[in-house]
């Protein structure tokens, strides 16, 4: 394997934050009806049900790059991740936030919890994400959450959408995403750090740019079965109107 000087490190971090900027699903039409306030109470609630069964993934994921390490420095620092999403004995995580919003938008909670309203190409894409770092190795899973790196800005024009457009929703459920501010650049920063750090050959570093694009296909691919199957086939109301959903 042919290394990679030591100087060229920048332009790889700088590879992967441009290509995965321009995959991101920030600018996906679904994304864009929900941030013009253009989507319906039941679009919104099946975006929220359906994106909990991704947020039920992470932790699962996370725990199985914190098993792929034999470093205890690394294992202390991600499995905080875990903490954040599971809670722990002095707080709550991200997922019981997560069912706090789903009440605010009107979904009774074992609706939420039983998966069984899940779309099959959603499960799919989820499943998919963990099936991937199941089988990558540690520095391809972990690049695969830099994704985290373009989640504030998209948070931030979440939250501000939603205080705006949707005011029917209890704005205190919004606190998930209120924690995500803060808390995704953190992680995102340690991920970059190890990855550059880690991936120190050319045939690592273009596997660690293909697992960036795999996980923007992934997230793209979840908004494009919500999209297909409560916009296009016009399970709203005459607030969206359905395009073509391209990349």
């Amino acid at each position: 394997m042919k290394a990679v000087p030591s100087n060229e490190a920048s332009l790889f971090a700088e590879r992967l934050r441009r290509e995965g900027k321009e995959r991101y699903h920030a600018h996906h039409p679904f994304h864009v009806l929900m941030h013009e306030g253009r989507l319906t109470k039941h679009q919104l609630q099946q975006w929220v049900l359906n994106r909990y069964y991704y947020q039920t993934r992470i932790p699962i994921k996370d725990a199985l790059i914190v098993s792929k390490s034999e470093d205890p420095g690394f294992r202390r620092m991600w499995i905080r991740r875990i903490h954040d999403h599971d809670g722990d004995e002095t707080a709550s995580g991200g997922l019981a936030l997560w069912r706090r919003l789903a009440v605010a938008v009107g979904l009774e909670e074992d609706t939420l919890t039983n998966y069984q309203s899940i779309l099959p190409g959603v499960r799919f894409a989820c499943d998919a994400y963990v099936t991937f770092v199941r089988e990558a190795t540690l520095v391809e899973s972990v690049a695969s959450s830099l994704t985290e790196l373009f989640a504030p800005d998209l948070i931030a024009a979440r939250i501000a959408a939603w205080e705006r457009y949707y005011p029917w929703i209890d704005q205190s459920a919004l606190e998930y995403f209120r924690s995500r501010l803060s808390r995704a650049p953190k992680d995102a920063g340690q991920a970059m750090a190890f990855v550059v750090a880690q991936a120190t050959t050319i045939e690592a570093q273009a596997r660690c740019i293909q697992a960036v694009k795999r996980k923007t296909d992934i997230l793209w691919h979840i908004l494009d079965c919500l999209y297909a199957a409560y916009v296009t086939q016009g399970n709203g109301d005459s607030r969206t109107q359905s395009s073509e959903v391209s990349r």
